[in-house]
């Protein structure tokens, strides 16, 4: 079955019950993965963060490490799959520390060699996005990867992002380096998705909210509960449409086959 990420991110802005929300609805709606993301601002270095209001966001969103086993917890009690971004080794580090063995490296930290390597040794499956990396550079990143499990996502770092932009031709020369490659999708709606998955996606990644109007940029453009739903259901249908029932005729067929095959005369 193909893989959904409800990417939440950090739209929960450290509300951990609004998190908890988020995670309640990504399951209901048919998601394999809740994803947020792990940092520690202590370790941030300076950056235009610091004057445009963004440091102030990720102090307010940054997740502890009570808070990653609440959000764990709470992803068990949901049947959906825990996930997270790590965006450095310490970071890798603590979600090792609590006993998860799948990690997600972002687009940004996708030429980082000593941590894709660190997450090789130490998880069982590593979702690595690609955006802002050459395809040389994405098939360097991937030689690192010797033990784990990749699922490699083709990712356009824009967001929102247009259709002409999607670029799903390099989506498909990355399916001749790695055998299971999706698509981490910054386009609004789903439609996009439902494309790449008919283009041999396995794994879609989407933005996802339970509310638009709530603060952040990412909630603006991210797709809601019924998107999801109309996502996932296109996926199991699609699945059911390749059940192989052989080369012979539908016994559902027979009273057509019987009674209405020569019904005319001439």
């Amino acid at each position: 079955m193909i893989k959904v990420i409800a990417e939440i991110g950090w739209n929960h802005c450290g509300d951990i019950n609004l998190a908890k929300k988020f995670v309640e609805s990504a399951s209901k709606n048919g998601a394999t993965y809740a994803k947020f993301q792990t940092w520690s601002t202590s370790r941030l270095k300076n950056g235009a963060w610091d004057h445009d209001g963004r440091k102030e966001i990720y102090e307010k969103a940054e997740l502890s490490i009570e808070d990653h086993k609440t959000l764990i917890k709470c992803c068990e009690e949901n049947n959906i799959s825990f996930l997270s971004s790590v965006f450095s080794i310490p970071d890798a580090q603590l979600l090792l520390d609590l006993g998860c063995e799948i990690v997600k490296i972002p687009s940004f930290e996708s030429r980082n060699h000593e941590l894709i390597s660190f997450c090789d040794n130490n998880f069982k499956t590593i979702i690595m996005s690609t955006g802002t990396s050459t395809f040389e550079e994405v098939s360097e990143s991937i030689n690192k990867i010797i033990n784990a499990d990749l699922y490699l996502m083709h990712c356009v770092s824009i967001y929102p992002q247009d259709y002409s932009e999607a670029n799903l031709p390099k989506m498909k020369k990355l399916m001749s380096i790695c055998d299971k490659v999706g698509l981490s999708d910054h386009i609004e709606g789903v439609e996009s998705s439902k494309v790449a998955v008919g283009e041999g996606a396995v794994i879609i990644e989407k933005h996802f909210t339970i509310d638009k109007n709530l603060p952040g940029r990412d909630n603006k453009f991210a797709i809601l509960p019924e998107q999801l739903k109309d996502l996932t259901d296109f996926i199991i249908n699609r699945e059911l449409m390749f059940n192989n029932l052989g080369l012979g005729y539908n016994e559902k067929e027979n009273d057509s086959r019987i009674n209405y095959t020569g019904r005319f005369n001439g």
